[in-house]
């Protein structure tokens, strides 16, 4: 069992690195956080995938007030999307004819609704940016809701002032990415193992005769 959950959050991280670079060469607007991640590469010259990896190590260090905890997918996705995000962007041409790039940014939603449902699926922990939304959710007792669309809107502005890419992509990534997840997961969720009853706790269990 956790062979299967290595390998999938692997290839989970793998598809959502790509996923982010076929985005930037569609050149159609990206995700909220991706447009602060370009931004930021913008601004200070580093690769899109060093960014990306910087950034969630310091959403990490946001985690130690919140008490959250970080697993070995935590990790794993910390370091790998940015990485896999770089080779993609080197191997993937940009497109300049508009047919080209709509039908990458439908094929970039469809491969990150796949990718984030098959790394959530592993139950390895969450991404950095996820566990920061989620230890916000527990430690002020606001809705999921509410905490996920003001963490997006403050990465959304400020990457758009940095130079972000904001446009079409923008808003049908906000659209399509929870129905495609939320179809997609229960097919890659990993179910947990039961706890087998030991012989001699089933036997002091059983009744009396």
């Amino acid at each position: 069992m956790m062979t299967r959950r290595i390998t999938q959050l692997l290839i989970g991280l793998a598809m959502y690195g790509i996923s982010l670079a076929i985005f930037i060469r569609a050149g159609l607007g990206l995700d909220p956080w991706d447009v602060f991640h370009q931004g930021v590469s913008e601004k200070t010259g580093f690769s899109m995938g060093v960014v990306v990896i910087a950034v969630s190590f310091l959403v990490l260090l946001l985690w130690i007030p919140l008490r959250q905890m970080p697993g070995i997918g935590t990790i794993a996705n910390a370091i790998l999307v940015g990485l896999f995000a770089d080779l993609g962007l080197w191997l993937i041409p940009e497109f300049s004819h508009l047919g080209g790039q709509i039908a990458m940014l439908a094929g970039a939603v469809i491969l990150n609704g796949i990718a984030s449902a098959c790394y959530i699926g592993a139950r390895l922990g969450p991404g950095a940016r996820d566990g920061l939304m989620t230890g916000l959710v527990r430690r002020t007792g606001w809705s999921v809701r509410l905490v996920r669309t003001g963490i997006e809107v403050v990465v959304l502005a400020v990457g758009f002032l940095l130079g972000g890419s904001v446009g079409v992509g923008t808003v049908v990534y906000a659209l399509a990415i929870g129905p495609i997840v939320q179809v997609l997961l229960p097919k890659f969720m990993v179910p947990e193992r039961v706890k087998a009853t030991a012989p001699t706790e089933a036997v002091e269990a059983a009744p009396a005769a």
